[in-house]
């Protein structure tokens, strides 16, 4: 079962990456962490500023991780079967969100930190990571709670989970910071695609939700182990 929710939480890092109200700001937000635009900063100052914003974004989910597993791993099977169905319907009312469908009054509103700039622009970069995963934006915040409510709901795996997540959502800044100029262009003709990416997310994370709820994701993610050994047979 690790495998497939592992890859489940990669891809809800890189759907949160994908988000429309994310991935058209990257550029601006490189700028920010170098000191200067992306068009005057060289590619190696963005990508070490990207490293170190990744750095701090992954090292609060990985802390977040720890303590699920700490306080949730030795619940007893009733408790961790209700964590389930409890998780898989939060996972549905965000799918529903993402799809238009239903209102969520504390999705609505934004909650940054705001990160004093430090007289090291590493520090700021690193700490600016941190606060990003601290905060909460509406399109981001239905992918990621519904990581965190998967992670509660398998504590066993939630360091993995959220590893998993920020690897997920590190790795595309990364690659931004390392090809900024070739990503403003990607972003500026991918504008359509966006404005439809919650639908299709809000769609996935339905099934996703309904198979955590009916407890099925275990039979899923066997299948999936199965045809992975079968393969390399």
């Amino acid at each position: 079962m690790a495998e497939a929710t592992v890859i489940i939480a990669f891809f809800a890092g890189l759907a949160s990456f994908l988000a429309p109200c994310v991935i058209p700001l990257v550029p601006a937000f490189l700028g920010y962490l170098a000191g200067s635009s992306v068009e005057k900063a060289s590619r190696w100052s963005l990508f070490g500023h990207s490293l170190l914003f990744v750095l701090g974004f992954s090292t609060v989910f990985a802390a977040l991780g720890v303590l699920l597993n700490s306080v949730l791993s030795n619940a007893a099977f009733t408790v961790q079967l209700w964590l389930g169905r409890i998780a898989g319907i939060i996972i549905i009312l965000f799918g529903l969100y993402l799809l238009g469908l239903l209102k969520l009054r504390f999705l609505e509103s934004e909650h940054k930190f705001r990160v004093h700039r430090f007289k090291s622009r590493a520090v700021t970069s690193f700490v600016f990571g941190a606060a990003f995963a601290i905060g909460w934006t509406p399109c981001v915040g239905a992918v990621l709670g519904s990581i965190l409510a998967l992670a509660a709901a398998m504590p066993g795996e939630s360091f993995v989970l959220l590893l998993a997540y920020s690897l997920g959502l590190g790795v595309p800044f990364l690659l931004a910071g390392l090809f900024a100029k070739p990503f403003v262009s990607f972003v500026q003709r991918r504008q359509a695609f966006l404005r439809h990416f919650n639908v299709i997310v809000g769609i996935l994370m339905l099934i996703l939700g309904v198979l955590v709820f009916t407890g099925r994701l275990a039979e899923i993610a066997g299948s999936f182990s199965f045809l992975n050994r079968f393969l390399l047979e």
